[in-house]
């Protein structure tokens, strides 16, 4: 378990029937009695009232793969029949329609517990921005939570929820993670909808998800993702999607240059991270990030922050009773911005986005530490402008540059407290960020993408091959061996590089020969068609499974005049016993 998350593993693993789950959160709300956390929790009879509901359609056989599982939503995300405040008493409205990456939760068998608190209007990376009280950490009341989603983080951390739901505009759902040691994932903008969400920076926002280990977190993240109408910003998986890292990754990590921001303890548990992150095989090297640290600072020093004016600022020219000061005088700074300014910064990020993409051109992903410091609540309420900004120094450009993110625990500082770090990638790489994270973690990969098609090879890509390269240029998942039916022959083609043939020759006109599937994108498919050389073919392969998926074969009459090798069941016992 991450240093600084609470012990609670009987109520935070997910198991026992969905009523005694809810039965055991509420009972741990009384417990850790932390009312700042919610602004609005639902009565225990109405989650459990649905979690009867549920467990009747489980038995029915309806398949729900979040089934049971709690969640905590953030109170800028509407949930039909609850009010949403954004933080804020007099902005409260109640919602007819829910959210579509909550809809998405709960369609899938997910309870919703409640409304969590945070930075008002989502502008915070503090969590103590909100009438509703400052929202302590899980562990260390005298210290920040994090925020803007600092209640949804909380809620986690405690053991009270098994998801929580935040939005990340500068930062929001990975500083809470890396305070409780817990992980965040802030995927491509667009690709969670942002439908039912009070914006903050339209352009800029992006759904969350927080849970105390990876495969949980991105269990909720693959049921959220997908297009939705309904918000016109919302985006697809591109047809050349990245499905893996490669087996020996390259990570860039800042110079120390870059580091100066954080606090001693933080350094040095920075320089353990990739000191472990190197020691298990995955190559680092050190680059000059001080071009994203810039773009960073127009989120709120340039004319980019007006967005937070277009989207409540009118509202808070009212001077409702209920607005922080600190939120208030941001919002209010932001609608002096100039068009020819606001005109001005979209350039420069232009500009930065494809400086950022020529710097990370050789690597798979980028090592950074998740935020500077972990300061007390009196130190923010002291200094709430200073502090605030510089824990976004490293969270800031992400979405201005259009990238992902995906935030862990990093080693623990010298004390015992909990360090975060993120892997950063750029856009649509989101499953080659999971997968670093999950190296780092030492833990399996769990896939959020699933779209692709299966590819069934026989020879030379196999991994450990002569042509596995040209798999994981396309970004290619394995997932696992496989072996076709008694139909088919292998032959040893006389090429360069040497490669065997398979051909289909009846049912037991052969035997099953061993080969390996991978998950490609469909337009990394259409680039081996393109470019495939004689005498090689693409078709539909039986496996002895059952099932029928493309894969490598070779035209009949090259395997004729070739070698036959089916005895050998599979090309690396061939090329083996050849050596």
């Amino acid at each position: 378990m991450p240093a600084g998350v609470v012990d609670n593993t009987d109520n935070t693993e997910v198991h026992g029937s969905p009523t005694e789950r809810v039965a055991a959160a509420f009972r741990r709300i009384a417990e850790v009695d932390r009312p700042e956390v919610w602004i609005t929790l639902r009565a225990q009879r109405e989650v459990t009232a649905e979690a009867t509901a549920l467990e009747r359609r489980l038995a029915a056989g309806e398949a729900l793969p979040l089934a049971g599982v709690l969640v905590a939503v953030k109170d800028n995300i509407d949930v039909a029949g609850l009010p949403t405040t954004a933080a804020c008493p007099d902005f409260a409205y109640t919602p007819e329609v829910t959210a579509s990456a909550v809809e998405r939760l709960v369609a899938a068998g997910a309870l919703v517990l409640g409304k969590t608190n945070l930075d008002q209007f989502a502008t915070g990376l503090v969590g103590t921005r909100s009438p509703y009280g400052a929202v302590r950490h899980a562990v260390h009341p005298e210290l920040i939570s994090g925020g803007s989603s600092s209640g949804s983080a909380v809620a986690v951390a405690l053991g009270i929820a098994d998801i929580g739901i935040g939005t990340d505009t500068a930062g929001s759902g990975r500083v809470p993670a890396a305070l409780h040691g817990i992980v965040g994932i802030k995927a491509t903008l667009g690709i969670i909808p942002a439908h039912g969400v009070v914006p903050a920076c339209a352009d800029y926002d992006a759904v969350t998800v927080f849970a105390t280990d990876l495969d949980r977190a991105v269990a909720a993240a693959r049921v959220m993702t997908g297009r939705d109408d309904r918000d016109p910003r919302s985006r697809t998986w591109p047809a050349d999607i990245r499905l893996a890292a490669p087996r020996q990754p390259r990570l860039a990590v800042p110079r120390a240059e870059d580091l100066a921001a954080l606090t001693p303890s933080y350094r040095k548990a920075f320089a353990e991270t990739v000191a472990a992150v190197t020691e298990s095989g995955i190559v680092t090297k050190e680059i000059d990030i001080s071009g994203l640290l810039e773009a960073a600072l127009l989120l709120y020093d340039g004319s980019i922050v007006a967005e937070r004016y277009t989207a409540v600022g009118a509202f808070l020219d009212t001077a409702p009773a209920g607005a922080d000061p600190t939120v208030a005088a941001i919002i209010a700074a932001a609608g002096r911005t100039t068009g020819p300014g606001f005109a001005a910064d979209l350039d420069t990020l232009a500009r930065a986005e494809s400086a950022a993409e020529e710097l990370l051109r050789e690597f798979d992903g980028l090592l950074l530490p998740t935020t500077t410091e972990h300061p007390s609540i009196e130190a923010v309420q002291a200094d709430p402008i200073t502090i605030n900004r510089r824990m976004g120094t490293y969270t800031n450009f992400c979405n201005l540059l259009d990238m992902a993110a995906v935030a862990i625990p990093g080693a623990p500082t010298a004390d015992g407290e909990p360090f975060g770090v993120m892997v950063v990638t750029p856009a649509f790489t989101d499953q080659v960020g999971i997968d670093l994270a999950a190296r780092i973690a030492r833990v399996e990969s769990p896939t959020l993408v699933a779209d692709g098609v299966d590819l069934a090879v026989f020879g030379a890509h196999l991994r450990g091959q002569t042509l596995h390269w040209q798999l994981e240029e396309i970004g290619a998942r394995f997932t696992g061996e496989v072996e076709t039916t008694d139909a088919y022959r292998l032959t040893a083609l006389d090429t360069t590089p040497p490669k065997p043939g398979l051909v289909r020759h009846g049912p037991g006109l052969g035997a099953p020969i061993v080969g390996e599937l991978f998950r490609v994108s469909r337009a990394g498919l259409g680039g081996f068609l393109a470019e495939l050389p004689p005498p090689m073919a693409l078709t539909s392969i039986e496996l002895a499974d059952g099932r029928s998926v493309i894969g490598f074969a070779c035209t009949y009459d090259s395997a004729v005049s070739a070698t036959d090798i089916t005895s050998f069941r599979g090309w690396k016992a061939y090329s083996q016993r050849k050596n």
